[in-house]
C-alpha cells in the first residue's frame, strides 16, 4: 500500500496516543477542562509492546519471568533467567483494520550469561511504515520512498544481591519518515538520537519441593527513553516517550505440573503535558513570539526539566497526573512449562488517550529449548484501529543449564546461598 506526503504526520503521529476516542480539537489551544491535553512525543515505537507473551498478559511485562525479551521490558531480569542463552523474534502486522498492508512492527533480541552474576543482551526494534509517494504542487509524481525506524539496544545486568539486581540500556534511534524530501524548500531529513535505561527487579520464593505447592513474588521497575529530544529538520525537537514503568508479579504454584502468573504494571509518561494557553475569543494570545500560558508550564523545555518537571506540569494538579498513568494486567496459566494460557487488558484514561482493550493469547513450549507465543488484541470501542491487532514470537533457549553445572554456592533457582 501506498501513501502520499500528507500521511507523513500520520506516520509520524502513529499511537500518539494510537488514534484514541479523543478529538483534541482546542486541546491544545486553551481549554481550561483535563479534556485531550494528551502528553505529545516523537517516536511512539519506542514503547509499542514486542513480544506475543506480555501482549496477551494487557502488555505487561516489567515482573514477569525473564525470557530474551526482558531487554525491552526490564534488563535487570535477565539474571534470573533459568536458561543461560535464548534468542527471541516478533512480529506485528500493523493497522491492518483500516485496511494497511505494507505496515509491520518486528522485534529481535537474546541474551548471554557470563558468569553467574552477570549478563549481556542485545535487540533490534524496527518499525516498517510502509512506502510513501511523493508529488509536486501539480499532482505530478516526484517518487517514493519506504518510511522506517529503529532502535539498537546494548543491555548489561548484575546480580547485586541475593535476590535483586539491577540493570541498564544503551540504545542508538532512528527515524527517518521521508529521506530528505523537499517541503517548500526546506529538507525533510531522518531523526536520531541516543537514549539508556535504568531498571531494577526483586524476586523471592517459597516452594515446598514434595508437592510442588508454593508461590513465588516479584517487583521490577525501569525508567526506559531517557535521551535527548529529536527533529525533523522542520519542526521544534520533540521529546522523545521517557517511560516509567513499575510492575509486580505473583506466581502460584498449585502442585508440581500447574501454576499461574498475575501480573501487573503501571505507566507514566515522562513527558511534558500541553498547558491551558490563554485565549480571547478563543483566539491564543501571544506575547514576545510565544504563546502565553494561562494554567500548566512551557512543554519546550530542557530535557532533564521536561523528564522530572513531568509528575507536577499537568494543569490540572494531582488529579490530571492521575489521569496520565496507564495500567496493565494479566493472568496466565502454565501446565508442565508446555503450555500456557493468557488473558489481559489495558487501560488508559479516555481523556489521555483512551486506549482501552482485552488480550489473549497462547504459548507453547517444546523440548525445554523452542516456544511460540500468540497474542491476539480485543478493543473495548468499537471501530478502534488496534482490532485485528494480532503478534506472533519465536523463543529459542540455546541452552539449559543443568543444576549440576551450577556453582556449589547457588540454588536450582539461580539464587545465591
Amino acid at each position: 500500500m501506498t501513501r502520499t506526503l500528507s500521511s507523513i504526520c500520520l506516520l509520524g503521529c502513529l499511537t500518539l496516543p494510537l488514534f484514541s476516542n479523543a478529538q483534541i480539537s482546542g486541546g491544545l489551544l486553551g481549554q481550561d477542562t483535563v479534556a485531550y491535553r494528551i502528553p505529545q512525543m516523537a517516536l511512539p515505537f519506542l514503547n509499542f509492546t514486542p513480544d506475543a507473551r506480555s501482549a496477551g498478559l494487557g502488555d505487561a511485562g516489567a515482573a514477569l519471568s525473564a525470557d530474551a525479551n526482558a531487554v525491552f521490558w526490564n534488563p535487570a531480569k535477565l539474571v534470573f533467567a533459568q536458561k543461560d542463552q535464548g534468542l527471541a523474534l516478533s512480529y506485528t502486522p500493523w493497522l491492518r483494520s483500516i485496511g494497511v498492508d505494507d505496515m509491520y512492527f518486528t522485534y529481535l533480541s537474546g541474551y548471554k550469561k557470563v558468569s553467574r552474576n552477570d549478563v549481556i543482551g542485545l535487540s533490534l526494534m524496527y518499525f516498517d511504515m510502509g512506502t510513501i509517494d511523493f508529488t509536486t504542487i501539480l499532482g505530478q509524481p516526484a517518487g517514493s520512498f519506504n518510511s522506517k525506524e529503529y532502535a539498537v539496544t546494548a543491555s548489561y545486568s548484575r546480580r547485586l544481591f541475593q535476590n535483586f539486581s539491577m540493570g541498564v540500556n544503551l540504545r542508538y534511534i532512528n527515524s527517518n519518515l521521508s529521506g530528505n524530501y523537499s517541503v517548500n524548500g526546506v529538507s525533510l531529513k531522518p531523526a536520531s538520537t541516543a537514549a539508556f535505561d535504568i531498571s531494577a527487579f526483586y524476586q523471592n520464593e517459597v516452594r515446598d519441593d514434595i508437592t510442588g505447592k508454593g508461590f513465588k513474588w516479584s517487583f521490577g521497575g525501569i525508567i526506559s527513553n531517557i535521551g535527548g529530544k529529536v527533529t525533523y529538520g522542520t519542526t521544534s525537537p520533540a521529546p522523545i516517550p521517557t517511560n516509567l514503568k513499575l510492575g509486580t508479579a505473583l506466581t502460584l504454584y498449585t502442585d508440581k505440573f500447574n501454576k499461574f502468573n498475575f501480573v501487573l504494571d503501571l505507566n507514566k509518561l515522562m513527558v511534558p503535558t500541553p498547558p491551558v494557553y490563554k485565549t480571547v475569543n478563543g483566539v491564543v494570545q501571544y506575547q514576545n513570539g510565544a504563546p502565553v500560558i494561562s494554567q500548566g508550564k512551557d512543554p519546550n523545555r530542557p530535557t532533564l526539566s521536561s523528564i522530572f518537571g513531568s509528575f507536577s506540569d499537568a494543569p490540572g494538579g494531582f488529579s490530571e497526573e492521575v489521569k496520565e498513568i496507564n495500567i496493565a494486567t494479566g493472568i496466565e496459566y502454565w501446565y508442565n512449562e508446555q503450555f500456557a494460557a493468557r488473558v489481559g487488558y489495558y487501560h488508559e484514561p479516555r481523556v489521555k488517550g483512551g486506549r482501552q482493550y482485552f488480550t489473549t493469547g497462547l504459548g507453547i513450549r517444546l523440548q525445554q529449548k523452542y516456544g511460540i507465543d500468540f497474542a491476539y488484541l480485543i478493543p473495548v470501542a468499537q471501530g478502534s484501529p488496534l482490532a485485528q491487532t494480532f503478534r506472533i514470537s519465536l523463543i529459542i533457549d540455546i541452552d539449559k543449564k543443568a543444576k549440576s553445572a551450577e556453582s556449589d554456592d547457588t540454588d536450582d533457582r539461580g539464587n545465591l546461598e
